[in-house]
C-alpha cells in the first residue's frame, strides 16, 4: 500500500548472462564488448552516433543515436540477454479529458497500411513467441513496448509495430469499437435504448470505481493545475463521448511523429539490423518537424492550498466508518536533474518505507488509518504523505502529525543504519538478476528521457550511491537541509481530503445518463438511422472472419522441440529433504521452504493468510519488530511468506497445501539471514496485540482495495470453488472468502483470540517435521549455504522437540477419498459500474493426456471466438479462456455486461464443438502457448516448479511433446467431452452492480457486500 515519489528507483532486475543457457560466462566477444567498438559521430543507416558509455553496474553498453533526417532519438543497451525488447515512446500531452491519447493506443493497433487486418495486434500474439507486447498511456507518454527471445520473431514484431503507430488505418469503425459510440443496446433491434458503449469508455469506468484510482487522478490534477497534468490522459467517462474522430486523427498527426519519438532497444542482437530496419519501413518516409510538445514546469504557488473530492462508499472497508483519504502533497524539483531525484528517491524511502519511518511510526502506528494514501508522479517529482481509512474527524490531527513529523526529521535526521539498510537494498537490487530486464530498464528511463533528460547518466546507479554517501559526509545535515527545503519551506503544497458520499455512485451514473440524453436529444430520425445502420454495419465487421494472411508468422517448427534440462542435486539437511540447484546468480542466495498445512486443524485455514502477511513483521527472538525489519533490510533481499494451494499432476482430488517461505541475501550475510529465520521459527512475538491491529488493518485494507483491479480472478477463484478440493481451499485462503475474514477480524475489538489461533497455527507450520527446503546459489557458494541451513535445521529442531509435534505419519499431499463436486452459481453486488464474470468446468490434471488439448483449446477459443465476443462486440476490456488446476476457466474483465458474457462463454463451446476453425487457427494457437511455457527463467527461479509443484523436466516435456502432437479432431473430441453441457460440473461467479435479471433467477446465490 505504501508508494513513493515517481523517481523512485524501481526494483530492476538483473540478467548479466544469457538467460537460455547453461553458460556462465561471458561469450568472449558478448554484446555490451561489441557495442563498445562504436565511435561517436560514426553513421549507421541513417543515424548517427552521439555517445557510447559502458554501464559496469548493470553489465551493459549504452549506445545513444540520433537519426539525421527527422532527429528521433534512439537509445540501444547490448547486453548479453537473449530476451530481447524494443520499445517505441511518444510524447503525448491532452489538453482535455476525453481520453484521446488512451483512444489513440487501442486504435493505432486495429489496423495498418501494411497490414490492413483488423486488430494485428492481438493477432500478433498468436503468431509470435513474444515474451511480452503490451503498450501503455502515462500522463504525458505512451510506450509500444515488445520482447521476444527469437531474432526472427523480432524482426516480423517490429514491422507490425512500426507500421501500426507510424502508419495506422484510423478507421472510424475502430473508433467506435476502442473510445466510444452511441449504439442501440440490442444492435439488431431499432427499438431497443440508445446506450454509450466502447473498450475504454468501460475501461475507465471501472477504473475509476476504484477510491485508490481515482483519488491519484484528482491529487495530480490538483496538484498541476495549469498544463497537461490537470487532466485524465486515460479518458473521464463523462468527457470520453465528447471526443471525435477528427480530433483522434489530428493528435495522432501532431503527436506520432518521429521527431517526437524516442526509441529503445536491448539485448544481445546486433543494433545495426535494428536501425536499417527501423529506418526503412518508417524513419525514412519522414521529414523533421518541430513536434512543439514541451510540457512547461507548473508555476509555484505563493501559498499552500486545500480542496475536497468525493467518492463511493466501499462496502467492503474494514471499518466502515473510517473511509476518509487525506493526502498532503509537495512539488518537488525537475526530475531531468537525475542526483537530485535519486536523493530524493532515498529521502522518501527514509521518510515513509516501513516501520522504522518517521512518518509511518506517526501515522500508521496510532492506528489513526489503514495504509499511506496514494501518490503521483509527472515531469516534476511530487512526494505525497497521508492516510486513507480514516475517521473524518481525525482530518486536523492528521494534518499537524504530517507538519510536526517533518519538523522531528529536519531536527533529528536518520540513523545511519536506516541509510546503510536503504543502500544495501539498491545493491541486492542491482544483482538481482531476472527476466524482464529490458521491460524494467525500458520504464525506468522513460519519464525522465520524455522530458529530455539523459537516460544514460540514470543508470550510473554507483555513482550516485558514492556521490551520496560523500555529500552526507561533507554535511551531516544534507538529508535534514533537504528536508527543510522541499517540505518546511515548500509553498506549492496541496492538501486533499476525500470522503464517502452514500449517493456517489447514483450521481455518476445520472450525469452519464444526462449526457446520454443531451446525445439523444440532438439527433434527427434520420440520425437514429444512421446510427441503427452504422451498429449493424460495426457487428457484421466483427462477426466477419478476418483474412491475417498478411500478417508475419513464425512457424510451428521454429519451436524448439526440448526443454533445456536444469540441474539439480537432492539431499537433506537435519532430517528435512533439500534441492539444491547450482546457478550463476551474481553473488546472491535464495532459499525457499515449503511448509504442510496437512496437521493444522480445519477451523484455523482461514487465518493462514494472516498468518502468513504477520509472522515476518512482529519481531522476534530478541528483536522488537522495528528492529527485525531493520536487519531484514541490512542483512537480506526481503523475507516473505504466502499460502500454497498446489494441485496434484495426477489427480483432481489431491492436493497440496502448504505455506512457502522465500527470502534472499547477499553470499557473505547467509549466517544473518537464517538467523533471523531461527528466531521467526523458534520465537516470533505473536504477544503484540497494538502491532497486530496495525497489521490486520492494512491486511484488510489491501485486500479491499484490490478487488476493482483483479475482480476476474476473484470471480474465476470462487467458480472454482466447489469444483475440487484445492479450488475450495483456494476460495478461502485467496479469494472473497478471504476478503470477508479479514474484513471481520478488522472489526474486531479484541484480537485476543486471533492472536491464540496465529500461535497455534505458528506451532503446526513452523515445524521441521512439515517441511522441505530449496538453495538457488553459485557453486562457490552451495556448500556453505549447506551448511548454514543444516545449523538452521539444528536450531529449529529443538523447539520441534519441545512442543512435541512430531508426526512421522504425516504425508506431503491431501486426498478427499469422497469429494463430491457440485454446480454453485455466485452474484457478489459490488458498487462497480463493470462486472467480472467467470465459469468454470472441473476437466483433468497436468499429466492427463487431454490437458494439452485443453490448454490450446482455451488458446484458440480465446484469440479466435470470446475476443471478438466479449471485447469487441460486448465493449468489455478483456476476456478469454484459460486451462489450470484441473479447471477450464473463462473470465471476463471490467465488462459491462453478466448474463450476456455467460452466453458468449457457451456460444464459444458450441463453436469449439462444431469444428469451425482452420489448422492455420491451432498452429497460432499452439505459439501462444509455446510463448508462455518457454517464457525465460531467472537464475533465481531455476527448479522452483519442481520444489514448488513436483513438476519435473520428464513431465514438463511431456506436455510439450502432447502440445506439438494436438490436431483438429483432439480439439473438438476435448470440447465436445468436457465443455459441452451436462458433460462436466460447472461453477459461476459475477462481481459487480446490482442485477435484476440474476436477481430473479433462483439458480443464484446473492452475496451482498
Amino acid at each position: 500500500m505504501l508508494r513513493q515519489i515517481k523517481l523512485v528507483l524501481p526494483k530492476l532486475r538483473y540478467q548479466s548472462f544469457r538467460g537460455q543457457q547453461h553458460t556462465w560466462r561471458l561469450r568472449s566477444t558478448s554484446a555490451s564488448e561489441r557495442a563498445l567498438q562504436y565511435q561517436v559521430g560514426q553513421k549507421i543507416h541513417g543515424f548517427t552516433v552521439k555517445e557510447v558509455v559502458a554501464v559496469p553496474d548493470l553489465f551493459l553498453t549504452a549506445v545513444k543515436l540520433t537519426h539525421d533526417q527527422t532527429g528521433a532519438q534512439y537509445l540501444h543497451a547490448a547486453r548479453d540477454d537473449s530476451n530481447n525488447l524494443f520499445s517505441v515512446l511518444f510524447r503525448t500531452t491532452p489538453m482535455d479529458s476525453t481520453g484521446v491519447p488512451h483512444i489513440l493506443e487501442h486504435t493505432v493497433l486495429c489496423g495498418s497500411k501494411k497490414y490492413p487486418c483488423r486488430d494485428p495486434f492481438f493477432k500478433m500474439l498468436n503468431r509470435s513467441l513474444s515474451t511480452f507486447m503490451n503498450a501503455f498511456t502515462a500522463s504525458d507518454y505512451t510506450m509500444y513496448p515488445f520482447s521476444t527471445q527469437n531474432g526472427k520473431d523480432f524482426q516480423n514484431l517490429l514491422s507490425v509495430y512500426l507500421d501500426a503507430v507510424f502508419f495506422p488505418c484510423l478507421r472510424e469503425q475502430d473508433f467506435w469499437q476502442e473510445g466510444w459510440r452511441l449504439e442501440n443496446d440490442k444492435p439488431t433491434d431499432l427499438s431497443s435504448p440508445l446506450v454509450f458503449k466502447g473498450v475504454v469508455f468501460n475501461e475507465m469506468k471501472g477504473a475509476f470505481s476504484d477510491n485508490e484510482s481515482l483519488y491519484a487522478q484528482h491529487l495530480q490534477n490538483k496538484l498541476f493545475p495549469d498544463h497537461t497534468y490537470s487532466v485524465v490522459s486515460g479518458g473521464d467517462p463523462l468527457v470520453i463521448p465528447d471526443l471525435t474522430w477528427e480530433q483522434l486523427k489530428q493528435f495522432h498527426a501532431t503527436h506520432y511523429h518521429p521527431s517526437n519519438a524516442r526509441f529503445f532497444t536491448y539485448g544481445d542482437l546486433p543494433l545495426e539490423t535494428h536501425l536499417k530496419q527501423i529506418e526503412e519501413d518508417a524513419l525514412s518516409k519522414f521529414e523533421r518537424i518541430d513536434p512543439n510538445t514541451e510540457v512547461p514546469n507548473q508555476p509555484h504557488w505563493v501559498t499552500p492550498r486545500e480542496d475536497h473530492v468525493t467518492c463511493g462508499p466501499d462496502a467492503l472497508a474494514p471499518d466502515p466508518s473510517k473511509q476518509n483519504t487525506l493526502c498532503v502533497s509537495y512539488l518537488l524539483g525537475d526530475i531531468t536533474d537525475t542526483f537530485e531525484g535519486f536523493t530524493l528517491n532515498l529521502l522518501s524511502s527514509l521518510m515513509i518505507s516501513g516501520p522504522n519511518s518517521p512518518f509511518y511510526k506517526a501515522l500508521i502506528e496510532p492506528q489513526i488509518g489503514t495504509a499511506f494514501s496514494s501518490v503521483v508522479g509527472t515531469k516534476e517529482a511530487s512526494f505525497s504523505v497521508g492516510l486513507q481509512g480514516m475517521a473524518e474527524e481525525d482530518t486536523e490531527r492528521v494534518k499537524q502529525i504530517i507538519s510536526q513529523t517533518i519538523d522531528d526529521i529536519i531536527k533529528d535526521g536518520f540513523e545511519e543504519e536506516r541509510i546503510e539498510a536503504l543502500l544495501h537494498r539498491i545493491e541486492i537490487q542491482m544483482k538481482h538478476q531476472s527476466t524482464n530486464f529490458g521491460l524494467s530498464l525500458a520504464s525506468y528511463i522513460a519519464s525522465l528521457w520524455n522530458h529530455n533528460g539523459d537516460p544514460v547518466e540514470l543508470l550510473q546507479i554507483s555513482s550516485y550511491v558514492a556521490k551520496f554517501r560523500q555529500s552526507i559526509k561533507e554535511n551531516p545535515n544534507f538529508l535534514q537541509d533537504k528536508v527543510k527545503h522541499y517540505f518546511k519551506e515548500n509553498t506549492h503544497r496541496l492538501t486533499l481530503s476525500m470522503s464517502p458520499d452514500e449517493t456517489y455512485v447514483q450521481k455518476q451514473a445520472k450525469a452519464e445518463e444526462e449526457k446520454l440524453q443531451k446525445k439523444i436529444q440532438a439527433l434527427s430520425d434520420t440520425d437514429r438511422k444512421e446510427i441503427y445502420e452504422k451498429g449493424l454495419e460495426l457487428l457484421a465487421v466483427q462477426s466477419k472472419t478476418q483474412d491475417a494472411s498478411c500478417l508475419p508468422a513464425l512457424k510451428v517448427s521454429d519451436i524448439e522441440p526440448n526443454i533445456p534440462i536444469t540441474a539439480l542435486q537432492m539431499g537433506t539437511a537435519g532430517g528435512v529433504p533439500v534441492q539444491l540447484c547450482e546457478q550463476p546468480t551474481n553473488g546472491l542466495v535464495y532459499f525457499r521452504a515449503m511448509c504442510s498445512l496437512n496437521t493444522l486443524p480445519e477451523d484455523l485455514k482461514r487465518y493462514v493468510p494472516l498468518f502468513c502477511s504477520v509472522i515476518t513483521k512482529m519481531g522476534c527472538g530478541p528483536l522488537d519488530y522495528r528492529q527485525q525489519a531493520q536487519q531484514m533490510e541490512l542483512r537480506t533481499g526481503g523475507m516473505s511468506v504466502s499460502t500454497q494451494v498446489i494441485p496434484d499432476a495426477n489427480e483432481l482430488n489431491t492436493f497440496e497445501q502448504g505455506i512457502l517461505l522465500f527470502s534472499s541475501c547477499l553470499e557473505q550475510n547467509l549466517s544473518h539471514m537464517f538467523h533471523l529465520w531461527s528466531d521467526i521459527f523458534n520465537s516470533p512475538r505473536l504477544e503484540d496485540k497494538e502491532r497486530l491491529a496495525v497489521l490486520v488493518m492494512m491486511s484488510a485494507q489491501e485486500l479491499a482495495n484490490g478487488i476493482a483491479y483483479s475482480g476476474h480472478l476473484y470471480a474465476m477463484t470462487r467458480a472454482g470453488r466447489d469444483l475440487t478440493p484445492a479450488g475450495h481451499l483456494q476460495e478461502m485462503l485467496a479469494g472473497m472468502e478471504q476478503v470477508r475474514v479479514m474484513k471481520r477480524v478488522a472489526e474486531m475489538s479484541d484480537l485476543s483470540s486471533v492472536m491464540r489461533y496465529l500461535s497455534r497455527i505458528k506451532k503446526h507450520l513452523l515445524n521441521p517435521e512439515n517441511m522441505r527446503c530449496a538453495i538457488n546459489a553459485t557453486p562457490q557458494a552451495m556448500s556453505d549455504a549447506t551448511t548454514r541451513l543444516e545449523t538452521f535445521m539444528k536450531d529449529v529442531d529443538k523447539t520441534r522437540k519441545r512442543h512435541k509435534l512430531v508426526r512421522p505419519d504425516v504425508v506431503k499431499v491431501s486426498f478427499v477419498q469422497n469429494f463430491q463436486p457440485c454446480q454453485m452459481k455466485t452474484f457478489f453486488q459490488l458498487p462497480f459500474p463493470v462486472n467480472f464474470v467467470s465459469e468454470s468446468i472441473r476437466t483433468v490434471p497436468f499429466c492427463h493426456q487431454d490437458y494439452s488439448s485443453l490448454c490450446i483449446l482455451a488458446r484458440m477459443m480465446t484469440a479466435k471466438f470470446l475476443h471478438g465476443e466479449i471485447r469487441e462486440k460486448g465493449g468489455a476490456y478483456g476476456g478469454g479462456a484459460k486451462m489450470g488446476g484441473g479447471l477450464f476457466s473463462f473470465y471476463s474483465y471490467r465488462d459491462p455486461n453478466s448474463v450476456q458474457t455467460l452466453s458468449a462463454f457457451h456460444k464459444g463451446v458450441e463453436w469449439a464443438k462444431s469444428g469451425k476453425f482452420t489448422q492455420q487457427d491451432i498452429d497460432e494457437a499452439k505459439l501462444s502457448v509455446f510463448s508462455a511455457v518457454d517464457s525465460p527463467t531467472a537464475p533465481s527461479d531455476k527448479g522452483v516448479a519442481r520444489f514448488v509443484s513436483g513438476l519435473t523436466d520428464e513431465m514438463k516435456q511431456n506436455h510439450r511433446e502432447r502440445l506439438f502432437a494436438v490436431n483438429h479432431q483432439d480439439l473438438v473430441s476435448v470440447a465436445e467431452r468436457y465443455l459441452g453441457a451436462g458433460q462436466s460440473m460447472y461453477g459461476m461467479a459475477i462481481l459487480g452492480p446490482e442485477n435484476n435479471v440474476i436477481k430473479k433467477d433462483p439458480s443464484w446465490i446473492i452475496q451482498s457486500s
